[in-house]
This record gives structure tokens, C-alpha cells and sequence, in this order.
């Protein structure tokens, strides 16, 4: 719960800290028009496929657990437990995947990748 916590607190510190930059016009079309663009889509990118992947990795984790434990108090239904597991982790990891088109698709509007 404190990390839950600390990790909020951080994002809204961050976007406290960027909003000037948002808000003022004369900057942000300074930082738009110059190479900061290309850095801030990276950043953006950066950040988008770093917190789908922890955010993939902590469900696909407590699934397989959830998973272990069903098996381990019916291991008759292991066999309906495993079918729906794999289910659940593609569906899990197809976010994984849309965060990453999404990232790709902003450092493609900036030319920055290639």
C-alpha cells in the first residue's frame, strides 16, 4: 500500500512539475519546435512500455498464482483451470502488445526511431 502510494504521489509530482511547460504557450512551442520533441516522445515511449510491461508482469503473476492455488486445493480441475489460465494470460498480454504499438506509433510521429 505505501508503494501504491509513493508511486502516486511521484506522478503527480511529475505532472505538477511539467505543467508549466504544458500551459505556457511561447514554451511549449519553443520545446515543440526544437530536438526536445524527439527526446520528450522517447521519454513518453520509454514510460508507456515500462509501466505496461510492470503492470502485465504483476497480473500475469498473481493469475499464475490464483491458478497454482486452485490446482493445488482440486487438482481434478487442472485441466479447466490450465485452459482458462492460458486464456487469461494471452488476454493479459495483448495489453503488453497495444502498449506497444501505441509506443511505436509515437516515436514514429516524431521520426525519432529510424
Amino acid at each position: 500500500m505505501k508503494k501504491q502510494t509513493a508511486v502516486i504521489f511521484l506522478t503527480l509530482a511529475i505532472v505538477c512539475l511539467l505543467a508549466p511547460l504544458a500551459f505556457a504557450e511561447e514554451a511549449a512551442a519553443a520545446v515543440v519546435a526544437g530536438s526536445n520533441a524527439k527526446a520528450f516522445a522517447v521519454l513518453g515511449a520509454a514510460l508507456g512500455i515500462g509501466i505496461a510491461a510492470l503492470g502485465t508482469g504483476i497480473g500475469q503473476g498473481i493469475g499464475l498464482s490464483k491458478a497454482c492455488e486452485g490446482v493445488a486445493r482440486n487438482p481434478g480441475a487442472s485441466g479447466k483451470i490450465m485452459m482458462i489460465l492460458i486464456i487469461g494470460l494471452a488476454m493479459i498480454e495483448s495489453l503488453a502488445i497495444y502498449a506497444l504499438l501505441v509506443s511505436l506509433g509515437i516515436l514514429m510521429s516524431q521520426n525519432s526511431f529510424f
